[in-house]
């Protein structure tokens, strides 16, 4: 499998230049206007040279240049978008919630981190996209009146593209960090979400133990390794399993570097095993039957030695202890899935560097909507 990522790499950069990487580049030398293609992309418009170009320049396009139109021309019209608060179903959905979030937020900018990806012209493209946004509250919205504040928050964007065109599209927007740093109360603004759901009879439902557990036997012993395309990738979700689903917490002072650096949710900028551990085990903490579940799984080398490899991700399972998601409170009980994604830096058979996010705003929403629907049923049963 490991043959398979080289020869994807080396096809990469057979027409022309290496395929772009945003970590070390400035703006204007991740969009040039005379770059011969770095591979193939049939399909695509002209202005684009490869697939991390593609995406980094219509982002900048569409939300910091308003070119909100070209969202027709790079999303199908049936595009479904997943985010961690919800899915929509149609492209003119996208355009106009972007137009909602450009007048709300009209100095906000999107600063590209990573993108890793796998594909071809062929079978199309995938794409992880780490974003650093960087704004201030300045006008009316979903965030109710102007507070004038400033916030930085991170977004993993994880897209199918396929001839130009992105048809289905993973979002996980730390909406959690951004409400606390312009001064919302994150209990009301989880419940006014909740609200809509309820009121759409869009109710929380517990389907029960999420199998992580079958019956009375322990954990699995192996991971699922069919999504990985590389040997790099089946060691990622083998580590991964032990540490997430096994609870081997150990296992991240051997697969992480000492002197890891670890970038978390709400903005967290930790270091060493410790914080990692601390994270890792505070997450179960709160959701003490978690099941681990990877989706997707996709790397590239890195400019900066070693390579670079995307998880898209959930967590399912219940609210029943306290841990590292304060916001919750005492343990409710509740159901609750967990969108996440994640990006490490291997260098050396070592995690460098960790770049996770999920949404906690999601998860109290969850819990909010599942206490709604327990007070429904009781007063249906009262009546």
């Amino acid at each position: 499998m490991a043959d398979k990522h080289n020869d994807e790499h080396e096809i990469a950069g057979s027409t022309g230049d290496s395929v772009l990487q945003p970590e070390r580049r400035d703006f204007v030398n991740m969009v040039p206007t005379d770059r011969p293609r770095a591979h193939p992309m049939k399909g695509f418009d002209p202005i684009y040279t490869d697939i991390v170009d593609y995406i980094v320049r219509c982002t900048h396009r569409i939300w910091d240049e308003r070119d909100v139109g070209l969202i027709y021309t790079h999303y199908t019209h049936d595009c479904v978008v997943y985010s961690a608060l919800g899915t929509t179903y149609t492209r003119e959905e996208v355009v106009q919630a972007t137009i909602q979030r450009l007048f709300m937020l009209p100095e906000r900018r999107g600063m590209a981190t990573h993108v890793i990806w796998n594909g071809n012209e062929e079978d199309g493209f995938y794409t992880s996209h780490l974003v650093t946004g960087a704004g201030r509250h300045t006008q009316p919205g979903i965030y109710g009146k102007p507070s004038g504040r400033t916030y930085v928050a991170r977004t993993i964007a994880d897209c199918m593209v396929f001839e130009n065109r992105i048809y289905r599209e993973w979002l996980v927007v730390d909406t959690m960090a951004q409400v606390k740093q312009i001064g919302l109360d994150p209990q009301a603004y989880a419940q006014n979400l909740a609200r809509e759901y309820f009121d759409k009879q869009l109710l929380a439902v517990d389907v029960g133990e999420n199998r992580r557990l079958i019956g009375q036997y322990p954990p699995e012993s192996k991971p699922d390794l069919s999504i990985a395309n590389n040997d790099l990738e089946q060691d990622v979700l083998q580590w991964l399993h032990e540490i997430h689903n096994q609870r081997m917490f150990g296992r991240i002072k051997h697969v992480y570097a000492p002197t890891v650096h670890y970038h978390g949710p709400l903005m967290k900028e930790l270091y060493g095993h410790a914080s990692v551990t601390h994270q890792t085990v505070g997450l179960y903490a709160s959701i003490t039957d978690g099941f681990y579940l990877p989706q997707h799984i996709c790397s590239q080398p890195c400019e900066e030695g070693g390579d670079k490899v995307a998880v898209r991700w959930v967590i399912e399972g219940h609210h029943l202890g306290w841990g590292v998601l304060e916001e919750l409170g005492a343990p409710t009980g509740k159901r609750v899935q967990i969108m996440g994604m994640s990006h490490f830096h291997i260098k050396d058979d070592k995690v460098v560097d960790e770049w996770t996010n999920y949404d906690e705003m999601s998860i109290l929403m969850q819990v909010k909507l599942a206490q709604m629907a327990d007070r429904k049923s009781e007063i249906l049963d009262d009546e």
